[in-house]
């Protein structure tokens, strides 16, 4: 059974070329870029080309980009350095729909005496950016705003919430994870401090980002010991996964234009023939700035995991918008922030789609849905209530 994989925002694959690109640095061209001899220099070449092709993609410079194990390890030091460069500032500042790798990092610190304030958003998951106005003050360090949301796709506006953190003499971090390499960035033009990549995410391997750090922006490492990345992020480099990752940047600045045509096109022919033949149905977002690729259904009166079970018996991949997969009854925390309706959220359907995607593909998806959702909401004792009315 061939996979339909519409999964993207979980993960993606290898790009064949990025995989051809990363080869030849496990078995051939393997030294230590660190070292001094030729062997090793030859390696640190393709390093600093693949930090040149990093920083092309945010329009960066190469010594802005530090390589890290993922977006986790980027998200973590973006904060935990904030909070050191500024010891006298004792409040971060975040939204309510944060991936868990900067929310779960701000509620530990809040139980560590720090000031968290976390931000809502409306119906259709935009910052209240009111509410955030109102918060940022003097005492703030650090704000830490996702560029894109990984369930919804909503596109908050970081530029300007940037702006006013600086006015307050704040650091702007943005959890950049799902727009990098799907929607054009420029940092020459921004005021933003810190952005966290991740490679997986952009058709890289898994175990490979980066943090982009403004020059002249205050640091502290969350890894010392060595003095790999300028001294700011200590531990032999991961140069194969580093090559691949510069290669997929690469190739996304390449993509760019079919990734908001072509994709965007077969995202909104996906939800909206969804919409049309499935009644009690809503899209999670409608109405906001929403990544290309990115749509959440919720259907009403159906259980997500179910139908993730029999698109997946069928080799369709999806993800479920709430957490129910991961052994929690409750919906999840975005959907939640958002006030999606109980029985919707729990019914909540992301599809996200990549370059690799296809027409047909989507075709089958929109066949094989209606009588999915039709047999569950049979099944169903709220369903069965809706059918009969």
């Amino acid at each position: 059974m061939k996979e339909i994989y519409l999964d993207n925002n979980a993960t993606t694959r290898v790009d064949d070329a990025v995989f051809e690109e990363m080869r030849p640095y496990y078995c051939e061209l393997y030294g230590n870029p660190s070292s001094m001899h030729f062997f090793g220099g030859q390696v640190q070449s393709k390093v600093n080309e693949a930090r040149k092709r990093v920083a092309d993609l945010l329009g960066a410079s190469p010594d802005e980009i530090i390589f890290t194990a993922c977006g986790t390890e980027s998200d973590n030091a973006a904060i935990r350095s904030a909070l050191e460069v500024l010891p006298d500032r004792r409040h971060i500042i975040t939204s309510r729909v944060e991936h868990p790798a900067v929310l779960t990092q701000c509620r530990n610190l809040a139980s560590r005496g720090y000031r968290v304030t976390e931000i809502g958003v409306d119906g259709a998951g935009r910052l209240d950016m009111e509410e955030y106005k109102n918060a940022v003050d003097e005492d703030t360090a650090i704000v830490s705003f996702m560029w894109a949301n990984n369930e919804t796709g909503v596109i908050f506006p970081v530029e300007e919430a940037a702006s006013i953190a600086k006015a307050h003499g704040a650091l702007f971090h943005t959890d950049a994870v799902q727009a990098v390499g799907k929607i054009p960035i420029d940092m020459k033009t921004s005021k933003i401090d810190m952005l966290s990549l991740s490679g997986h995410k952009l058709h890289a391997p898994k175990g490979i980002g980066a943090l982009y750090l403004r020059k002249g922006t205050p640091f502290r490492p969350l890894l010392v010991g060595g003095h790999q990345e300028k001294s700011r992020r200590a531990g032999t480099e991961n140069t194969a996964a580093i090559i691949a990752l510069g290669k997929a940047c690469q190739l996304a600045a390449a993509h760019m234009q079919a990734e908001n045509t072509t994709v965007k096109a077969m995202r909104d022919h996906l939800q909206g023939s969804l919409m049309k033949a499935i009644p009690n149905a809503r899209i999670n977002g409608d109405g906001a700035d929403r990544l290309p690729n990115t749509t959440s259904i919720a259907f009403e009166f159906v259980e997500g995991e179910a139908i993730l079970m029999l698109l997946s018996e069928l080799g369709i991949c999806a993800s479920s918008g709430s957490a129910c997969t991961s052994g929690s009854l409750e919906p999840s925390h975005v959907l939640r922030a958002m006030g999606v309706p109980f029985t919707c959220a729990h019914g909540s359907i992301r599809f996200s789609l990549s370059r690799y995607t296809t027409d047909a593909e989507v075709d089958t998806v929109i066949r094989e849905m209606p009588p999915i959702i039709s047999r569950l909401r049979q099944m169903s004792p709220f369903g069965r209530e809706y059918l009969k009315g």
